[in-house]
């Protein structure tokens, strides 16, 4: 496959876009951190708020029950801090209510930075936790799920801190993410066993969402590499493509492929709204995305 592909900028004046998620009508759903908000793009193109959810949303994803769940790290970007903070959680919102938190705390373990979050095939919600960037101090590390029943569990404790960041699941259950600290891909295989798929190309690769391509391959942005790596199952590097100036996350909509692009790092207590969001369209598509209802105390 030729990875030399130019991506459509579809719209731009966005505060830190992250975690896209895709409607039943083709619409796409993302957060806006420095907005504290869930945004949507319909077919004009054009950004409007779905929710406000306060703090500093990081990542939603859609629902089996129309709702969005989100990962809400408090209020930080880098050294910015929300006007209005709150707990580090997963919400639950819908279009124009307010979020309601449904986690907090994990085994005794109390939420520090969700990140990005994805279903798996059988309900279970899966989110990332490695607490604020900070390499120089990093916050421990964990990858954390709810089934739908609402018991939530440490599925990765891990023993050095890495900022595993994107996060997908594949069809056979296994759990793969990036890390930011280390440039590298793992996977979660279901028997417990932890493999490691390589550290991405390029001097200093800070990765950070994550996708799956319909033939399996592995869809992995890079902030300071200005684009996305592609590998395969077993890691080994199949090309990159050049999108935005820091890309953040990614979406299949069939062919199109959605890229959200804060296009500067976050090195700044004030806010940024140089974020844009493009597309492209990826020959062979995504591969299929699961949903999930999740009851906590047996309610949804």
């Amino acid at each position: 496959m030729n990875f030399d592909l130019t991506p459509e900028l579809v719209t731009d004046n966005l505060g830190w876009p992250e975690g896209p998620t895709v409607m039943p009508d083709g619409s796409l759903v993302f957060v806006e951190s420095y907005r504290s908000q869930l945004t949507i793009v319909g077919k004009d193109d054009k950004p409007r708020q779905l929710a406000y959810v306060t703090g500093a949303p990081n990542s939603c994803v859609l629902g089996s029950d129309g709702a969005l769940y989100v990962c809400q790290n408090g209020g930080t970007v880098g050294p910015w801090r929300a006007a209005e903070m709150t707990l580090p959680s997963i919400q639950r919102a819908m279009p124009g209510g307010k979020p309601e938190i449904l986690v907090t705390e994990v085994e005794g373990i109390k939420l520090n930075g969700p990140n990005d979050l994805v279903f798996a095939p059988d309900g279970t919600l899966v989110w990332t936790d490695p607490g604020t960037y900070n390499p120089a101090n990093p916050d421990p590390s964990y990858i954390f799920a709810l089934s739908p029943d609402g018991k939530a569990s440490v599925k990765v404790r891990f023993d050095k801190p890495t900022f595993p960041n994107g996060v997908v699941v594949e069809a056979d259950g296994s759990i793969v993410w990036d890390e930011s600290y280390t440039g590298h891909v793992k996977r979660l295989r279901t028997d417990g066993r932890i493999e490691d798929l390589g550290r991405m190309p390029g001097e200093n690769p800070i990765l950070d969402g994550m996708s799956i391509a319909r033939d399996g391959s592995l869809l992995v942005t890079d902030l300071v590499g200005a684009g996305i790596h592609v590998i395969a199952r077993d890691g080994s590097v199949k090309g990159f493509i050049k999108a935005g100036g820091a890309p953040t996350n990614l979406a299949f909509d069939g062919e199109t492929l959605w890229i959200t692009d804060a296009s500067v790092l976050a090195s700044s207590d004030k806010p940024s709204y140089a974020g844009k969001l493009w597309r492209l369209k990826y020959p062979g598509g995504g591969a299929p995305t699961y949903k999930g209802t999740i009851r906590m105390g047996g309610r949804t």
